[in-house]
């Protein structure tokens, strides 16, 4: 008892949770040379234009270095697009942000409404956002004798620099990271097909769900970028659909609790290598299977399917489905939706404005050296995106901390310019390792990059230590209180909308399941399990929140795992007719879909529970139980109808 009596919170020990990363020994490289070398240069020709140009053009290539992200080379020359051409308007709009008066106020606050619209639109546009922001506020605080033209000049010539060095990465990377996803669903199915009968089995499905997402979006997005004129992405695109029946197979027999055919998961590995490269497929493919349960069955003419498409170019490329493409007025509608037409979008402008205007107000009036860094600090922490504010917030500010203090206390003990290059080689090249940690373990390697980069360019002392230490936490502040604790969507209860996104996925893979559109089926399923994977990530980002928002999230956890199950079963449901069970009848199916219906209008508890039993007989009735347990549960869950109870892990 004394024990479990010093345990921190649950909610505390998720906020600091931190799974160490494997080391990314190619980008460790590309970022030690490619940051640090344009400063290095203008150390070595001398001069104080030469050191603002080495400022400027380090500061571009740091932008471009840190843009790239594991995925198709088209992606990440996107996202460096976006992040150079967002942090050079940056750099221009910075110069209107100094000295006081209302006008850095409005251009603060007009850019900041800017970028929380600008992000909505997709990740690379967030990462853009996030640049546009951060480079202001450091144009309003950075002194050079170059003109204007110049600095935004050599801030692209540094980012051209570090474009160069990604795409020589790029052309010599050991494996094509598109092969590399695809397989990896193959190595989840056979991972998921041995864990079966085991407690493995749950993080075995989420982590095959997982592979799936990561594999289409990386394959099916840039094929359809790429308007099919690339083969292998063709041919790419038709194994991940082919395996389809595998997938549905090996849920089928987790849910049924039957063993996979030990030479069926042999087989499956030898899928992966294919796919990968690793070694060629062998000829004759697995027997099929006449005897023994339907799901094993299923599984081995899932493994027959793929074979013969993995085996043959030609059924892989016409197993790929055409991508379909919106025309522009639908593609705009969109992003109209996602934009000006979002109340999230809506919301988090309103946070960013306001905080990023205290914070520029506080950079006029308080009497602090370096007033910029709490605008600095603000754009950092309250990074343009929608995940846990106060996680964010607390990891970032915690990392900005540590990180201002690792970086002052370098320059009061560094003897020359030549050091501080070394110092800022070594931060840099831990930054792509310590990004797949988590915010704060990044920032303390950011910020000292940073600081030992602007004082180069605004050369200080150690007296700076105190001043950065207290800037920082002044934005810290900004961002707690004014960004989170004041707004009343903080306090309310979490993850309504990636439930309801959820369940309508449910309902929409059980009107398609029974059909006879195959691909209409496969994508209802697709979209099932990813709006699971969603609301997964939603629950992780708020356990990580103090209570009471952790202990309402716990809540509904509940719910969420049998969610799962109910889709799994209608998966299991789907193979039994194809291995030869009737099918169900359709006003069962359509009785049933009112229930999955039913679930989203008792997530906000606006209708009275309905406690009648669903009828359904063959092989709807394991769905019919699961929905009846998910309705009971959503009862017990739903805000107004039960206390709360306790997160799980507390």
């Amino acid at each position: 008892m004394a024990e479990r009596g010093l345990r921190a919170p649950a909610w505390l020990e998720e906020l600091v949770r931190t799974s160490p990363p494997p080391v990314p020994w190619r980008d460790v490289v590309r970022f030690a040379v490619t940051v640090p070398a344009p400063l290095a240069l203008a150390l070595l020709v001398g001069g104080g234009t030469a050191l603002g140009a080495g400022v400027f053009a380090t500061t571009g290539a740091l932008a471009a270095s840190l843009a790239p992200q594991a995925g198709p080379l088209r992606d990440r020359l996107r996202r460096t697009a976006a992040a150079v051409g967002f942090g050079a308007v940056g750099l221009v709009a910075g110069q209107y942000a100094s000295g006081g008066g209302w006008l850095p106020v409005l251009v603060v606050a007009v850019l900041s409404a800017a970028a929380a619209v600008i992000s909505a639109v997709n990740s690379a546009m967030s990462l853009g956002a996030l640049q546009l922001l951060v480079y202001t506020a450091l144009a309003s605080g950075l002194v050079t004798p170059l003109p204007e033209v110049a600095e935004v000049a050599f801030f692209f010539a540094g980012a051209a620099w570090a474009t160069l060095t990604t795409l020589l990465q790029a052309a010599t990377e050991p494996s094509d990271p598109d092969r590399t996803s695809v397989a990896a669903v193959f190595t989840r199915i056979a991972a998921l097909l041995t864990a079966v009968g085991t407690e493995g089995t749950d993080d075995a499905r989420r982590e095959l769900t997982t592979a799936l997402n990561a594999a289409y979006d990386r394959v099916i997005r840039t094929r359809s970028l790429a308007a099919g004129r690339n083969r292998q992405l063709s041919e790419l695109a038709g194994i991940l659909n082919a395996a389809a029946p595998l997938v549905e197979a090996a849920v089928a027999s987790v849910r049924a609790g039957v063993p996979a055919d030990p030479h069926d998961v042999t087989a499956v590995h030898a899928l992966a290598a294919a796919v990968s490269g690793a070694r060629e497929l062998p000829a004759e493919r697995p027997p099929a299977l006449e005897d023994g349960p339907a799901v094993r069955r299923a599984v081995r003419h899932g493994v027959r399917l793929a074979w013969a498409v993995v085996g043959d170019p030609e059924e892989r490329a016409g197993a790929a489905v055409p991508a379909p493409r919106l025309p522009w007025r639908e593609r705009l509608r969109d992003v109209a939706d996602r934009t000006f037409g979002s109340p999230d979008t809506r919301d988090f402008a309103l946070r960013l404005v306001l905080c990023m205007t205290i914070a520029e107000v506080a950079r006029q009036l308080l009497p602090i050296e370096r007033p910029y860094w709490v605008l600095l600090t603000v754009a950092i922490v309250l990074k343009p995106d929608f995940g846990s504010v106060f996680t964010r917030a607390v990891q970032r500010g915690a990392g900005t901390l540590l990180g201002v203090l690792i970086g002052s206390l370098l320059l009061s003990v560094l003897p020359g310019d030549a050091w501080v290059v070394l110092a800022m080689v070594v931060a840099v090249g831990l930054l792509p390792w310590a990004r797949g940690a988590n915010f704060g373990l990044f920032s303390v390697f950011q910020t000292p990059v940073i600081i030992l980069l602007l004082d180069l360019a605004v050369p200080g002392g150690p007296g700076l230590v105190g001043a950065r230490l207290v800037d920082t936490l002044i934005g810290c502040g900004i961002v707690l209180v004014a960004g989170y604790l004041l707004w009343p969507q903080t306090w309310r209860a979490p993850l309504d909308e990636a439930l309801h996104a959820a369940v309508l996925a449910l309902d929409d893979f059980a009107g398609a399941a029974f059909g006879e559109d195959h691909t209409a089926r496969r994508r209802a399923r697709r979209r099932s399990y990813r709006a699971l994977t969603e609301l997964h990530t939603q629950l992780q980002r708020r356990l990580a929140e103090p209570p009471p928002i952790s202990t309402r999230a716990g809540a509904w956890w509940p719910v969420i795992v049998q969610l799962e199950r109910t889709s799994d079963a209608v998966t299991e449901a789907v193979i039994a007719v194809r291995g030869g069970e009737p099918a169900p009848d359709p006003a069962q199916v359509a009785a049933l879909r009112r229930a999955v219906r039913g679930l989203a209008d008792e997530l906000h508890a606006t209708t009275p529970p309905d406690d009648a039993e669903i009828l359904a007989d063959g092989v709807l009735a394991p769905v019919a139980r699961e929905v009846d347990a998910a309705r009971r549960l959503v009862r017990d869950a739903a805000p107004g109808r039960r206390p709360e109870t306790t997160a799980p892990g507390t």
